[in-house]
């Protein structure tokens, strides 16, 4: 049986995936778009390359979602991009909408999948997923930790003019401004960040993290990042298909680790064919406890304010249509 990874969502961040999972040979792939003929077309446009690129994985696009069926992971990328000065709260009361009319389609044509969301406010869309689908909690995850976290590292080498393969980085908590990288966990071959740098210099590439978005945003001033979010989905996807066990950062629902209950919140993981396979507790200052508290309780604000626009039956989200 070929394997195949679903993409919802043709634009930038959706199509730049397609084409990493192609090139990386991971599976066949199932692009699915609202718009008639951008899904078809990027698709006809990336098989068209398969000969050049020397692989023989399988790409459709259409507007309809029964050719997901059969994908054992979904990735939603669906959804309007942040402009300047927006947050990703901001975006929050729109984009429920769109994915509140995806998730039931997911649900009906790949009811076997592993979901993993992409479209901003991240956080809120995880929890939005996860209570439409009514899936195990282990089966819907966020891409957020993998993207801040290689940001993070390409900061950290650039200052250090270093290889990135040299730096390992952790970010936890909520995909936006509150987001919590860690330097006690961003190591460069196994040493701490503070022990290379001053604090002063350490906490600029920690707030560079947290407007890493935003930086882009503002250069491109019609559009958001893509590629490094597309290559951040593609690693999760592999880590599921190839059941590789892989330690990363995630957005996923807590159930009292690091003290956090019924929230959906960045923190480490094991990734595997079944999903989630452990959420990892690393040992946190008091310091760091209580950034990762406050972010976690500000996605819980979003959370509130999605079950305000869908109501307490989760159902009701069935019958809102895409803007």
């Amino acid at each position: 049986m070929r394997r195949k990874i679903a993409v919802i969502g043709a634009g930038n961040v959706g199509a730049t995936c397609a084409q990493r999972v192609l090139e990386r040979r991971l599976a066949d792939v199932a692009l699915v778009d609202v718009v008639d003929g951008l899904a078809a077309g990027k698709a006809l446009d990336l098989a068209e390359a398969a000969p050049l690129e020397g692989h023989d994985c399988r790409i459709t696009g259409s507007t309809s979602y029964e050719i997901i069926r059969g994908a054992q992971v979904v990735v939603v990328t669906a959804g309007l991009a942040r402009k300047p000065g927006m947050s990703r709260s901001d975006l929050a009361g729109a984009n429920a909408k769109i994915v509140g009319s995806i998730i039931p389609q997911v649900v009906a044509n790949a009811p076997d999948a592993i979901l993993i969301t992409v479209t901003n406010p991240l956080d809120t869309m995880t929890y939005l997923s996860w209570k439409l689908t009514r899936w195990p909690a282990e089966r819907v995850m966020g891409m957020a930790g993998v993207l801040d976290s290689a940001r993070l590292r390409f900061f950290v080498a650039e200052k250090l003019n270093l290889s990135v393969q040299d730096v390992d980085a952790m970010v936890m908590g909520g995909h936006g401004d509150s987001m919590v990288p860690l330097p006690r966990y961003t190591t460069v071959n196994g040493i701490p960040l503070p022990e290379l740098l001053p604090p002063a210099e350490v906490e600029k590439l920690m707030q560079r993290t947290r407007d890493g978005g935003a930086e882009v945003v503002k250069l491109l001033k019609t559009g958001s990042a893509f590629y490094a979010p597309a290559s951040s989905a593609a690693d999760m996807a592999q880590a599921i298909l190839n059941d590789e066990h892989r330690l990363l950062p995630a957005c996923v629902r807590l159930s009292g680790q690091y003290g956090l209950k019924d929230v959906f919140c960045g923190v480490p993981v094991r990734i595997g064919a079944k999903g989630v396979e452990e959420i990892v507790q690393l040992p946190l200052t008091d310091a760091e406890k209580s950034a990762l508290k406050a972010s976690a309780e500000a996605v819980r604000q979003d959370m509130k304010m999605v079950d305000d626009l869908l109501g307490s039956d989760p159902s009701k989200g069935k019958g809102v249509r895409p803007l």
